[in-house]
């Protein structure tokens, strides 16, 4: 990644001290340049430095849209990866992250992804990998299934990882292979059965090793993907909320409940279906920034697990799942570890039949921002 951010550094300085003094004319020009650039075959661009200065000044112009990808990939600018990096990570959810994706796999640029899944924020990280499974190209598998069994890197970028790898046909045999040899870590044991039992070619293979958790009435989870066809009971999924479900414990909707997991008020506007329903059913899959939870071990041999609220060089606060915050002097703390598993619990789908689940993310949807 540095030696690519270099590179583009390099490319870009000329351009990015002039930017703010480049007026309509010479924008206009570069234009008009950029496009006789794409009538020409085979284009070198050392040779031709006013042509490239002006490629350069041009993407500084258009960053973050469909031109600007379809350039880096016309002139192969490989020095781009950080940015594609970036705009697969912002926009992963829509075409242009997805493709900003599948241009990384063009560049051969698994040192520049790998960098990424190793950094401190593994909520980037696993956006990142989610746009490379939406680009369903099996040339990611061999670097997801390395992330899947790589014991350093963290629990929801494993989780996105299996789900992405999942996406494509080698990967799913990938995936079933790795459940066969007794390899998946448990915590990827949902996400693992969601994909593989919904295949009708794999689903006898799979269901030797895994299932999908049951419910209330002891009948097993159907797939995600039929969950989310099906229409559920506003009403009733707000009042198994407040009530049943249990939600209301950890979570505020408007104000009423209490603030342990994230304020859901506005959560309709942000996760789509699918996403409901893996968070319900699989939390520990993609855990909130600012809601990981720690496991402390005090000097009495008392294991606390908690939200970290704040800490100082006499102690820390940590909220607990009853929403309690707890003052815990240093000098009493042995160890302390942040988890790859979420303060909510994982079983929540005991509570609820398939229809009440599906009723509850059906009012989860409803609420959005006002």
């Amino acid at each position: 990644m540095l030696r690519y951010s270099l590179c583009f550094a390099l490319l870009l300085f000329a351009s990015q001290a002039f930017s703010q003094e480049v007026d309509e004319a010479t924008r206009a020009k570069d234009a008009r340049r950029v496009k006789a650039l794409l009538r020409l075959e085979n284009v070198d661009l050392d040779t031709l430095p006013e042509a490239k200065a002006s490629l350069v000044r041009h993407l500084e112009t258009i960053q973050g849209t469909d031109e600007y990808l379809e350039l880096i990939r016309r002139f192969k600018l490989k020095a781009a990866v950080p940015q594609l990096v970036k705009l697969a990570i912002d926009k992963g959810e829509e075409t242009l992250g997805v493709e900003a994706a599948k241009t990384l796999l063009d560049f051969a640029a698994s040192d520049a992804i790998d960098n990424e899944l190793a950094g401190k924020d593994s909520a980037r990280a696993a956006k990142l990998i989610a746009a490379i499974g939406l680009a369903a190209d099996p040339r990611a598998n061999d670097l997801l299934e390395a992330t899947v069994q790589n014991e350093e890197r963290a629990m929801p970028i494993r989780s996105a990882a299996a789900a992405a790898i999942g996406l494509n046909k080698p990967g799913k045999e990938k995936l079933l292979k790795i459940v066969e040899a007794g390899k998946l870590p448990k915590e990827l044991n949902f996400v693992a059965a969601n994909l593989l039992l919904n295949d009708p070619a794999l689903k006898d293979r799979a269901s030797k090793f895994l299932t999908l958790p049951a419910t209330a009435d002891s009948k097993p989870l159907p797939p995600v993907a039929e969950l989310v066809k099906r229409t559920g009971d506003v009403a009733a999924g707000k009042q198994l909320f407040n009530t049943t479900g249990t939600c209301v414990k950890c979570h505020k909707v408007r104000g009423e409940g209490k603030e342990v997991g994230p304020d859901l008020s506005e959560i309709g506007s942000k996760l789509s279906k699918d996403a409901f329903y893996v968070s319900i059913l699989d939390p520990s899959a993609g855990i909130s920034h600012n809601y990981e939870t720690y496991t402390f071990l005090l000097a009495d041999g008392t294991v606390l697990n908690g939200i970290m609220v704040s800490q100082t060089d006499a102690e820390f606060q940590v909220k607990t799942a009853e929403a309690i915050v707890r003052k815990i002097p240093r000098d009493e703390v042995e160890e302390f570890k942040k988890s790859h598993i979420s303060l909510m619990p994982a079983d929540l789908q005991k509570l609820l039949t398939a229809q009440n689940l599906v009723d509850v993310v059906e009012y989860l949807t409803t609420l959005k921002k006002q």
